[in-house]
Formats: C-alpha cells, sequence, structure tokens
C-alpha cells in the first residue's frame, strides 16, 4: 500500500515537468478528483504483466460489419460471437465517437458514441465478452465539435483548448506527415488566428501546455474505464506536445505526459493498459517503453513493411537483421504486433532499416498489386511516400516478378509469423477475412486509406463463410486454428525468451523459450517461393528430447535429417506438448 501523500507526490513529479510549480498541488487534487482516488491503494508493480499467451487482438470498425435494421455494433458482436467465438481476447472497435472526418479520427464528441453504430449499451455488451481498446484520438479533435465552436466564440470550455501559432514563425523543422499547410486560418470572436493541424484542417491540435486539456482528457480515460474499456490506443501521441523552432514530436513533455497517464489510469484500474500509436523511426518508437512507466505495449511499426518485403523478395536479411537488433521488452512492457490495419503500411518505421532502393521496389510491387500512395511533406518542400494503401491479402498475391500461385500460402506464413514473434498478435478484421482491395469505396471517399476499410454486408458474409471452396472461409479457417494452437503454448507468452536463428535468406527462424524453460519452440518459415531445406542438426536441439511441429503434426526423431520446406512453409517445432 501506498499512502495517499505519496501518490500525490509522484504525480506531482511528472506535473513539475509540465507545468508552473505554482499551479501543481491544485492541478494534483483535481486529477485525482477527476479519476476518483481517494486513496493511495496498491502499488503496481511495474514489471507486472497484464497479458499471456492466451491474448490475441482484433481491430474492427464498429461497422465493418453491418446488417440492414440492425444497430451495427450488434453485428458486430453477433459476427464475433459467431465467427471468432474466444480465438481472440481483445476487441479493438476503432473510433466510435460521434465524428466529422477520417473515419472516426476526426471526434466530435468523446462522450458520445455515433447513433449510426449504436449507443453505449452496444459497447458494454461487447466489453462483458471482450476486453475491448477503445482510441484515445489525444492529439487533435474535429474542426466542428463544440470545443471548438466555443473556440471560435471565446466561450469555455474549448476557448483555450487548441494550439495556436504565429505564422510569420519559421516553421520549417516540424516533422510534417502529411502535405496540406501547418497552420489554419481561423476567424473568431477575438479576431483571426490561426490553428495547428498536423493532420487535417478538419482535425484541430489541442494545446496541452494549458493543464485544462490535461484535466479534460483525464475524465475521457475515467468515463471510459467506468464503461468497462480497459485498453486503450493513444492515437498519434507522439505530435501531442508543440514547441515552435523543434521537430514538434516525440518531445520529452510528451513522454511526462504518458507516464502520468499510466500513472493515474493503472492507480484507478490496475488492469488497465495503455497502447501508443507512434508511427516513426523504429528507435523513436522504442522510447515510448520508458523504464517500464510508460506505455505497457507500443505498435510495432516496423514488422508489417519489413515482412512484406521479405514475402515478396524471398529474402529475409532486413527482417532478420531488425528481430536480432529488437530489444527484449521489460517484463511489464510488450510489442504489439500487426500486418495490417485500418491505415497503410507506413514506410517512416523503415527509414534506416531499408535502402531506398528497396523502399522503391516495395512500393512498386505493391503499386503493381492495386496499392495506392500517400505522401507526407519534407522540410525542404519536396513530397516523399508515407505509406502504402493495400489490403494485406493483395499485397501478399506475389512477388517483386509478379502474382502467383502462393498467395494464400504466403499470407499465412505473414500471420504465422506475427503470431510466433514476441509481444501480442493483432489481427485486423479484414486480414482474417482475406478482403480485397474496396476500390469501389476509394472512389466514393476520395481517400486512398479506404481502400482497406470495406464493410461487409453480414448476408453476404455469412454466405461465403459457410462455403468451403471460399477463400475468406478457408483462410479464416486456417487463421483460427493457428490461434487456438497458439494459445496452448508457453513458450508464446508475449514476454518469452526470443532469439534470432541463422538459417540463411530464405528461412527465417527463431527460438522461443517459455519463462519456466520447459518449453522451447524453433519457429522456422521459408518466405520463398521455392522449396528449402532444412538440416535438423543446424538447430542443435537436445537429442533426448522428443521433437514435434505442431503446425503439421509431424515428429522428428532423427536430428541428423534434411526436411524439405515448401513455399512459404511454417515449422512450430516444440519439445513440449500440452
Amino acid at each position: 500500500m501506498t499512502t495517499l501523500k505519496e501518490f500525490q507526490i509522484r504525480v506531482i513529479e511528472h506535473l513539475s515537468k509540465l507545468y508552473p510549480p505554482s499551479d501543481l498541488p491544485s492541478l494534483c487534487d483535481e486529477l485525482l478528483k477527476v479519476m476518483d482516488i481517494e486513496d493511495g491503494g496498491k502499488v503496481v508493480p511495474a514489471h507486472h504483466n497484464n497479458w499471456d499467451e492466451n491474448d490475441i487482438y482484433l481491430i474492427t470498425y464498429g461497422d465493418s460489419v453491418y446488417q440492414e435494421g440492425e444497430a451495427p455494433l450488434t453485428t458486430l458482436q453477433n459476427f464475433l460471437t459467431t465467427h471468432v467465438g474466444d480465438s481472440v481476447s481483445s476487441v479493438h472497435i476503432l473510433p466510435f465517437y460521434p465524428y466529422s472526418s477520417d473515419d472516426g479520427f476526426s471526434v466530435i464528441d468523446y462522450y458520445q458514441v455515433n447513433q449510426s453504430l449504436g449507443g453505449w449499451r452496444h459497447v458494454e455488451a461487447i466489453c462483458q465478452d471482450y476486453d475491448v481498446m477503445a482510441d484515445v484520438v489525444i492529439n487533435h479533435c474535429s474542426a466542428r465539435s463544440g470545443w471548438f465552436e466555443n473556440f471560435k466564440n471565446n466561450k469555455h470550455p474549448g476557448k483555450d483548448f487548441f494550439f495556436e501559432a504565429d505564422p510569420t514563425l519559421d516553421l520549417s523543422l516540424v516533422v510534417r506527415p502529411r502535405t496540406h499547410d501547418l497552420l489554419k486560418q481561423v476567424t473568431t470572436a477575438d479576431g483571426t488566428k490561426y490553428v495547428w493541424c498536423t493532420f487535417s484542417h478538419d482535425q484541430v491540435d489541442f494545446d496541452f501546455r494549458n493543464p485544462a486539456v490535461l484535466i479534460e482528457f483525464v475524465s475521457i480515460l475515467k468515463f471510459y474505464l467506468d464503461k468497462g474499456i480497459t485498453i486503450f490506443r493513444f492515437d498519434a501521441v507522439a505530435f501531442l506536445w508543440k514547441i515552435p523552432g523543434t521537430s514538434c514530436i516525440n518531445l520529452v513533455e510528451t513522454h511526462e505526459v504518458v507516464k502520468l497517464l499510466r500513472l493515474l489510469v493503472e492507480r484507478q484500474n490496475p488492469d488497465a493498459i495503455i497502447i501508443t500509436e507512434t508511427n516513426v523511426p523504429n528507435r523513436q518508437n522504442l522510447m515510448y517503453f520508458g523504464n517500464a512507466n510508460e506505455a505497457h505495449a507500443i505498435y510495432n511499426f516496423a514488422l508489417p513493411p519489413l515482412l512484406i518485403n521479405a514475402l515478396t523478395t524471398g529474402n529475409c536479411m532486413h527482417l532478420k537483421t531488425w528481430l536480432m537488433s529488437l530489444p527484449p521488452a521489460q517484463s511489464g512492457t510488450t510489442y504489439f504486433n500487426f500486418i495490417a490495419s485500418h491505415d497503410g503500411i507506413g514506410l517512416r518505421p523503415v527509414e534506416g532499416l531499408l535502402e531506398e532502393t528497396e523502399i522503391d521496389e516495395l512500393i512498386n510491387t505493391m503499386v503493381n498489386f492495386g496499392g495506392k500512395i500517400s505522401w507526407r511533406a519534407l522540410k525542404d518542400g519536396s513530397n516523399q511516400v508515407y505509406e502504402i494503401n493495400i489490403s494485406l491479402i493483395d499485397a501478399l498475391s506475389g512477388t517483386n516478378k509478379g502474382k502467383d500461385k502462393y498467395q494464400n500460402q504466403r499470407f499465412i506464413c505473414a500471420h504465422t509469423i506475427m503470431l510466433a514473434i514476441e509481444g501480442l498478435p493483432a489481427f485486423y478484421i479484414h486480414s482474417l477475412l482475406a478482403t480485397s482491395n474496396d476500390y469501389e469505396k476509394v472512389k466514393h471517399t476520395n481517400q486512398n486509406r479506404s481502400i482497406n476499410r470495406h464493410k461487409w454486408d453480414y448476408k453476404k458474409l455469412n454466405k461465403e463463410l459457410s462455403n468451403d471452396f471460399s477463400q475468406h472461409k478457408q483462410i479464416l479457417s486456417r487463421l483460427l486454428a493457428l490461434i487456438d494452437l497458439r494459445k496452448k503454448q508457453p513458450a508464446f507468452h508475449p514476454n518469452a525468451t526470443q532469439y534470432t536463428l541463422h538459417l540463411g535468406l530464405k528461412l527465417f527462424a527463431f527460438w522461443r523459450q517459455c519463462p519456466n524453460r520447459k518449453q522451447s519452440i524453433f519457429c522456422i518459415n521459408n518466405v520463398s517461393d521455392e522449396a528449402q531445406s532444412l538440416s535438423l542438426a543446424d538447430l542443435n536441439l537436445i537429442e533426448t528430447d522428443n521433437w514435434k511441429d505442431l503446425i503439421g503434426d509431424a515428429e522428428y526423431n532423427d536430428l541428423s535429417q534434411q526436411i524439405i520446406m515448401a513455399p512459404y512453409q511454417s515449422l512450430w517445432l516444440t519439445n513440449y506438448h500440452s
């Protein structure tokens, strides 16, 4: 136990790095009041894991499946119950609030559920079956929000919520994720002002230098906790704190805000998890772990482009080099692994990991498979490809030589790798369902990201999933079988030991061992379109153990034998059979 005074000291320590000393005691008291913290409570161990090998995430919009005459969140729950069951433990429902653009990430009201999806009772119903992750769109809100209307009319709350800047300032050092003008001119009751818009002119950035903004977001987090939500995705958090004359990304104050919010949230609910969404170069991304006192988990943004690069070139050198350099996450922290999401394949995370010529080849391959590209502005005024927009099933429809017959095998191999590496695995709903590029939606919205945001008519989807010859049914069945297999293996605990193996450039391999060392799993994946020979002697397997491939259900007693691995075949060789 800690006393209330001891806890207050910890809160004030973080606040002191953000706000004037005179404000700290009253601000601390207000934050504790909003979060309903009345005593010191229990100390949450810094290295306690709120996860194990049974934790699998599903990422979906509230209306990724819909049925006429029914609230989409009810349809989503029916889909989960009928087709997914307990294969997944957690569901990330992408922004389900009223919004004005960006498919939910331009939030109008953080305290409401978009009426077109349903209501809070529908979200709470899903919380009864799964751990639910909600987006905390913490960097910006909609230009049509009540707060921004108040800003324009010089009223509270909102009058001082948004970041303003002088348009004559030199802002050339600011890191940009988009190509539009950074500042937006706004007519207000106090005259013309210029507000900061990192992502679009419909998404106006908050000013966290104002402690009222911090208090508001603590109130939002407490509200979500009361609704049964226990996992929080801090969207675009890297851009949260701005200091003109700097890059305005990953500033020390931003890290301090995340540490403070974690401290408050886990004191209210020790089971809560904060995940930071920071689409930045790999080294910068790792900083959001702090010293096991910042994010519980970080998005492993380098994994999607590196894995797709390996599978389309048949060469795992860069993927292997990256895995070797990835530091083991301390207990109490872990990686959030995904290879597809509602956004595109970000290329910033592979800066310094892939050569420019290799990035260009990856872009060209994806464009040949029907992908789109999105751009960002550089300091010199030029533009650079920011992300590739494509569905994963289409991204893996061939190699850099063109499309081929191994699409499904390549797709399954990608997810087998994701399921096995250190961290929490997360499946985008359109990966589970092998949904192809949605060109009609791109045409309708004029947004490249819409290509991978298809909305399934639930009746049509059920028809596909009842057909054994349907690609959607075949992929879903194989992925669910792999998920259920993974969940039985203690060596796949998100924090289990991991070592990279060296078996050439065609076989991507690594070793996992559970915390009590009873189980080892050697994960070997042929990332090429040609059969490869694997010598079991190269793995240094313990001869006195009995080795079995969990995926193929084959036993190997002769450890000197050669195994011929088919294109994109994966092996999970283990000495422990649960």
